[in-house]
């Protein structure tokens, strides 16, 4: 019988500043349950650290990071959580909402986002009550970019590499909806993923910069494993 699964994947970039796809995992559900097998795949293949996660608003993941990698720094993606801020809000209101939600992520410090925040309530809490509720029960992941410069934050507070990976393999897997088996899928997706993989030739834009940043939010765990 057919059985519909997602596969989930995980983009790292090391500290010379390079993008590689650590692995693909397929599941019928997600689950803190799932996420920790991930993330103990992952440490026992090698990766010691990870200093931030850059993360959508998966089940069970952000309690996974915290159990397998409990230094790590969570962002949730500020994309996934506007759209679904305006999931549910009329059409002819998305534009106006769109624009005030900007001055709580577009804010210069955290404090000046809730405060954009609170106004924000204060405007649609009524008509919108969800909106708020969100972004204030998921603030603690939402709100980790503020504390740190700009180029950091332009890398984080979105998961804006997965996006563009997942876009390539949307390109393989349009024209087929059903595979065989899982050895079928996974190898079509390896093949699309090395193709994708060839053409991130460049570093990390502005890396000296961030990577220099890194070792001041991060000196002690970033001495470990490099000529600090």
């Amino acid at each position: 019988h057919v059985r519909n699964k997602a596969v989930y994947a995980i983009v790292g970039i090391d500290l010379e500043g390079n993008k590689e796809v650590l692995g693909l995992w397929a599941s019928e559900t997600e689950s803190a349950k799932f996420w920790l097998t991930v993330l103990n795949e992952l440490k026992n293949r090698g990766v010691k650290d990870i200093l931030i996660f850059a993360v959508d608003g998966l089940t069970g993941i952000v309690d996974a990071i915290r159990s397998v990698y409990s230094e790590a720094e969570i962002q949730r993606c500020i994309v996934h959580q506007i759209r679904n801020s305006l999931k549910y809000v009329s059409w002819k209101e998305r534009k106006v909402v769109a624009h005030d939600l900007k001055g709580i992520y577009k804010a210069a410090t955290e404090k000046e986002a809730l405060s954009s925040l609170d106004d924000f309530e204060k405007k649609w809490g009524k008509r919108y009550p969800h909106i708020s509720k969100s972004w204030r029960e998921n603030w603690g992941e939402l709100a980790t970019y503020f504390k740190y410069p700009q180029e950091i934050r332009t890398l984080i507070y979105t998961t804006n590499p997965i996006e563009s990976l997942n876009r390539g393999i949307k390109k393989v897997t349009k024209t087929r909806a059903i595979f065989p088996n899982e050895d079928a899928l996974f190898k079509l997706l390896y093949l699309a993923i090395d193709d994708i993989s060839k053409r991130w030739t460049m570093r990390i834009r502005d890396w000296s910069v961030i990577y220099s940043q890194l070792t001041i939010y991060f000196e002690e765990r970033l001495r470990k494993y490099s000529n600090l």
